[in-house]
């Protein structure tokens, strides 16, 4: 088969878990590709050989070759990378002018995936050429906000961007869907100052997260969703607030790390789930079950008190 994906985990690991559930609804969904399961720690050396210092990782290769990888329990991402290597991996039947069509479209999609696209060689992390490495530095340096796609993992977008952009070379670099050009360019718009205008910043994680606990009056950060609790205490506050009738919004800590991580320390709360209302920390499920035995939960959460 041509696209094999590989996910290196561990039994004591409850996200592993969760994302075998994962690649299971996948599998149903696309039978052409192989999932495969690893245990990281029973097959040490190749864990060390492909540089798995966590669990989950999936690694995703076709005919023989590594060309993706994702670290981590994100279940969108691990969706949206199965999707584009699956499709890559079949060829479209149609005349040239369809396929070239098809290309185009993707590749229209790509550019504008994200405000700034970065298209390189390797990954931000582990770039493979130094003009790459040069690019990430000066957008890391100037604390841009940027998201990139590995031209070696793909092909036909390393050859179609190419003639799609008329620009011969990578990296390139792409903001609102506008080819703003390769790494000279770039040197160039940093040399005149230019580069922090052009370019959208990455926004603190302190604010990101301030907006975040502000995005709703009454803002739950837990293990899961409203529609499917993943640990048994945000099961219980999820109830709880669903009995006051009270709307609330959700965020899914599981699926961005660092906001896990850094909410503990912004709010000095260590667990999940996390309970705010009007950007103000109430508590966790403790805090929660007492007041709403004291008959003082409706009012705070209608912000009363």
């Amino acid at each position: 088969r041509s696209l094999v994906v590989v996910h290196f985990w561990a039994p004591w690991a409850p996200q592993c878990a969760q994302m075998n559930e994962v690649m299971a609804a996948l599998a149903k969904e696309h039978m052409q590709v192989s999932f495969v399961k690893l245990e990281a720690e029973a097959v040490p050396e190749v864990s060390e050989k492909y540089g798995i210092s966590s669990v989950p990782t999936f690694l995703f290769f076709k005919n023989s070759q590594k060309v993706d990888r994702l670290d981590g329990a994100h279940a969108p991402e691990l969706t949206k990378k199965v999707q584009r290597h699956a499709s890559s991996s079949s060829v479209s039947a149609g005349s040239n002018d369809s396929a070239k069509e098809d290309l185009n479209v993707r590749l229209k999609k790509l550019i504008n995936a994200a405000p700034c696209m970065l298209f390189m060689k390797g990954s931000p992390k582990e770039p493979r050429c130094g003009f790459s490495k040069q690019m990430v530095e000066i957008l890391n340096k100037h604390g841009i906000s940027f998201s990139s796609f590995d031209i070696f993992s793909d092909e036909e977008v390393r050859q179609g961007l190419k003639t799609y952009s008329n620009w011969p070379t990578y990296p390139q670099l792409y903001v609102a869907g506008e080819l703003i050009g390769g790494l000279d360019i770039v040197k160039e718009l940093e040399a005149s100052g230019e580069l922090d205008t052009v370019c959208p910043k990455t926004q603190k994680l302190e604010d990101r997260l301030k907006t975040l606990i502000n995005k709703a009056p009454v803002m739950l950060f837990m293990k899961g969703s409203k529609q499917m609790a993943k640990c048994g205490f945000s099961k219980q506050i999820l109830e709880i607030l669903n009995s006051t009738g009270i709307d609330y919004e959700t965020f899914d800590i599981l699926e961005d790390e660092e906001v896990r991580q850094g909410l503990k320390t912004y709010s000095n709360w260590p667990t999940y789930p996390q309970l705010y209302v009007k950007g103000e920390l109430v508590g966790g499920l403790d805090i929660v079950k007492e007041l709403k035995e004291s008959g003082e939960l409706l009012p705070i959460l209608k912000g009363e008190n």
